[in-house]
Parts: C-alpha cells; structure tokens; sequence
C-alpha cells in the first residue's frame, strides 16, 4: 500500500463543518494539512433552490437522509431500532452544505446541567472558555444578527447585521408580546452584507437555505473555509473512503487507509483529527480495532459509540388570513425564543427547548403539514380543495422546537454484523429511542407553540408532528476529565492516543438545547488553537 501523498503534519479525517475549521487555521499556523474526504466538491449550480422543482430534488438527491439520497459516498444507516432516521450529508463542507444556516452559541447553564439539574454531566469547559472562540468563528462564518439578546450574557455581538424582519416574524412578535414571551430576531450564518474579496454572496432571499444555497450565500465550510485552505496548501482528497485509522509500534496515531476507485491507500501523518461527524466517528473507530485495542481505537472506556443525542424536534403549524410572504429568505431562523429553555421544577421535567420560527419551503411541504389536521378530521389532502391547501403555505407559519435530548448509553452507534457500504465496509446501526424526559420538553414547548400561534392571530395552528430528525447526531465520544468515563479530554485529545483528536459533535458531553452548528465550530477552533500552540511537546512539524 503506497502513500499517494507526502507525510502530513496533520491528516484529519472528513471534510466537512469541524474540519473546515480547523484545516485553515491548522494551515494558516503553518502545518501541513491532508484531508480524506468520502464525498465530492459541491457545485452550488447543481443545489435545487433556484430551479422550479426545487422541491422534488430536494426530497431525492439533496435528501439529508443517506438512505434515501444513496449516492456512492453515502453509507447505509440501519435505524430500524431508532425511533427516528439519521440524517446527514457526505461531502466536502459536510452537513452545512443542508443546514438551514441558525446560528446558536449554546448558554452557560449547558455546560454545568450535572451542577444545576443533577443529571447528566458537566462539561470539562465552561462557556467563558469558549466565548473567545464563538466569537472568533462567528467572524469566519460571516454569522448575521442583532447583539444584545437579553437570553445571553453580554457579548454575543454578530459581526453582520440581521436580515430583515418581515411580515412573518413581524406577526410572531406581536403575539409573543402579547403572550408577554422572549423573542429575538434570528441569528443565522447567513451574510447579510457584501465583503470584497469574499467567496460568499450576499444574502438574496432564496429561501431555501435548509437545501444549499445556490447563491454561495451560506455560511458552509466548503465555501467559508476549505477553498482558503486549499489555496493555503491544505489537500482535500475527494472519495477517499476511510477504512482504519492506524497506530505505529508506540501506540501514536500514524495516519489512515483509505480507499479510492477500487483501490487501497495509506497516508501517514504525525498527527491525527478524527472530524466524520456524531455517527461515521464512531463508526470508523468501531472499525479501526487492532491488538491494542480488540474493542476499537481509544475505546478504553467502552463509551465510543454510546450516549447518542439527537435533538427529536416536534413542529407547531398556524395557519393565518393573509398573505405573509413566508417563500422570503433567510430560511434560516426569522425570530426564535429561549422563553422555556431553562429547567423549571413545576413542569415535571429539566432542561427545555428552543424555538425558531420557520417558514413553509414550498406546496410539497405544505401537503405534509396538513396531513395531521385532515387526518383527525376524518378528510382527504387530495381531492375537492387540495390546490387551495397546497397554495396555503404563503400563509403558514411553523415553530420549531428544539428539546435538549439528554445522554443514556442505551442509545449509541454500532456496526452492523452484515450490511456493508459500496466498499464492504460496515454499515453503521442506530440504536435510539426517545426518553420520556425529552418527550416532555416537547410536548410543554409544543403546547405552548400553539398558544403564541393563536396569541399572534391564526385561524388555525395544530402539531404537525413529533421526533422529526434534525441531523444534530451528537455525544458518541464523550468530553471528560476522567478517561474511565469519557473518550476525549477538554482539548479533543482522545485519553487513549496522545495523538489523535476528535473535533465534532461526537465529543459532546450534552447535547445543549440549541441547533450545535456553532459550538461545534468554536470546539473546533479552540483544538486547533491547542494543536498550533502546542506542537512541540505534541511532537507535530510546524
């Protein structure tokens, strides 16, 4: 097995969200950077949003869950043990490429919710520890929005200012006044403002964000940091399907095989990121099993894998007389609410919900979310009345509500004894079921959505639905002190390999209340920023 590249200080594995991160900043320090990729470059002609049938590409080949897009980068995901699929994208810029651009930092009580609540665990960092990062990855990610969100301490100033309120989140804010409820413009990774010499566009309004933008006006680490890296010397091999990490005769990390059209490689490296996301991490590691380690690489503590959350979101619809332009972008958060997100004893529960209010993505949408109302009235969506349904969604609003979903080690990752990727590599299994906690934070957050829907004037609001997937996969290689009980250090540095790091959502010790694209972010900044400033004594070249 030839190397097909020269040894890299750092070889990170995956290129997507937390990899683009710290590619560029490993890369503007100096080092020498390779990422193996599964996926392929995306070209923002070939996303949907700006083509008539946006929304039926949307639902196949731009679909965020693997199984049903099932492009040769993707692998299969057995979720029939799950009580909701598993949605991600493979590729260069990773998840971001599908995400909806809300942008929220994660509070100060997430990370102390053994210490306030007494479950769960504290997180080895505290939020000031992270807040120099936040805001520096705000800056790199262009974020839009209003300072001064009274849910946050001070200090939470988005670099660019907020795209506009218009009608919709307009008639939200007033019923939330009336309601007496925490409301604020959203805040999204969206550039509101033109930036010479920048990759990105300015924001025009698709409204289709949660399916790439076409534009190049969303804040994904393809376009925000991994073509900067590139021209900064980091390599980004495409459809470089990672096998095994591999370890030398000390125990250190040495680099990964992979595979490309049909053919084995090796890339050595001195130092190794594990950056695949909250399920192809643990399943590589899974797979990366040797003498020294019979139960997967850095799995001393039996817990790579375990503790899965998945942030089951439920959906409140209103439907109201006028025409509010809901097809307008960003799409994208309009306003949100942190008014539950703090535990309350008196409600049966810990923890809570954010919310953000989303618009309907077109007619196709609509139809889904008016299944639920006509099925309990005993009515068809098809037939007498359908088309004036399906043209209802400029009128329909809909409240996303997001519950911390709390770890249990009966929910985790494993690898399929039969089912293979297109590599016969195995595929990954999910084991999940809702916890009663979460299904109480949903049903609260949901009962109280419909209130603000008929607060702010609605003819009629409904649940559309519980334990939608959202694809923050996070918490299956757990942040910890202690290497009995967790699989990383405060810094990433698994406890096991002195030299192999983990930088996305599997390294949550809790999975926050908030949408984790930005902690996720700042996580990666900050190992980046250890790994720089540490190099000699991680005996990485710089």
């Amino acid at each position: 097995m030839a190397s097909k590249q020269d040894h890299a200080d750092v070889l990170i594995v995956g290129a997507g969200t937390a990899a683009g991160v710290a590619a560029r900043h490993l890369a503007e320090a100096g080092f020498s950077v390779v990422c193996l990729e599964q996926g392929e470059w995306v070209d923002p002609g070939d996303l949907p949003g700006n083509k008539p049938e946006y929304e039926l590409v949307g639902g196949k080949d731009w679909h965020p869950d693997p199984n049903i897009r099932r492009r040769r980068e993707d692998y299969p995901l057995d979720h029939s043990e799950s009580d909701l699929p598993v949605w991600m994208y493979n590729g260069v810029g990773g998840s971001s490429v599908l995400y909806g651009g809300i942008w929220a930092r994660a509070l100060p009580s997430d990370f102390r919710v053994r210490t306030l609540d007494g479950v769960a665990d504290d997180w080895p960092l505290s939020y000031d520890e992270l807040l120099p990062y936040y805001q520096a990855v705000e800056r790199e990610m262009r974020v839009s929005g209003l300072a001064g969100n009274p849910a946050y301490p001070p200090g939470f100033d988005p670099p660019l200012p907020p795209a506009p309120i218009h009608r919709t989140g307009q008639v939200m804010a007033e019923g939330m006044n009336k309601l007496g409820w925490h409301w604020w413009p959203g805040t999204n990774s969206l550039p509101t403002l033109n930036r010479e010499g920048s990759r990105e566009g300015q924001c025009v309004r698709y409204g289709v964000c949660r399916m790439g933008c076409p534009e190049g006006a969303k804040s994904s680490t393809d376009v925000t940091h991994l073509r900067d890296a590139v021209e900064r010397g980091v390599q980004v091999i495409t459809r470089a399907r990672v096998a095994r990490v591999t370890l030398d005769d000390s125990g250190r990390a040495n680099g990964a095989i992979y595979l490309r059209d049909g053919a084995e490689h090796f890339q050595s490296a001195s130092l190794v990121i594990m950056a695949a996301g909250g399920i192809g991490t643990p399943r590589l590691l899974l797979m990366s099993t040797s003498e020294r380690f019979p139960n997967g690489l850095a799995n001393s503590s039996g817990l790579v894998g375990k503790r899965l959350m998945l942030h089951p979101y439920g959906v409140a619809v209103g439907l109201y007389d006028d025409d509010l332009e809901n097809w307008l972008g960003p799409a994208g958060e309009h306003i949100g609410s942190m008014q539950f997100y703090e535990s309350d004893a008196s409600r049966g529960f810990v923890r809570g919900a954010k919310w953000s209010l989303l618009p309907i993505a077109g007619p196709l949408e609509a139809a889904e979310k008016w299944t639920h109302p006509l099925s309990l009235a005993g009515e068809q969506m098809w037939g007498d009345g359908s088309a004036d349904r399906m043209k209802s969604f400029v009128r329909m609003l809909q409240w996303h509500v997001i519950p911390e979903d709390l770890p249990e080690e009966t929910n985790y990752v494993s690898l399929h004894p039969t089912l293979t990727d297109s590599d016969g590599l195995p595929a990954a299994k999910v084991n999940y079921r809702v916890s009663e906690n979460t299904r109480k934070i949903v049903d609260f957050n949901l009962a109280r959505a419909l209130e603000a829907h008929d607060a702010a004037g609605a003819t009629k609001s409904w649940i559309a639905g519980r334990n939608f997937m959202t694809g923050h996969n996070t918490g299956t290689a757990k942040m910890g002190n202690d290497p009995a009980t967790s699989v990383v250090d405060r810094f990433g540095r698994t406890h096991d390999v002195p030299n192999l790091y983990i930088i996305d959502a599997s390294v949550f010790t809790t999975s926050t209340g908030v949408n984790p694209t930005a902690t996720i972010c700042a996580l990666a900044k900050r190992t980046a920023t250890h790994i720089a400033s540490n190099a000699g004594k991680l005996e990485v070249a710089s």
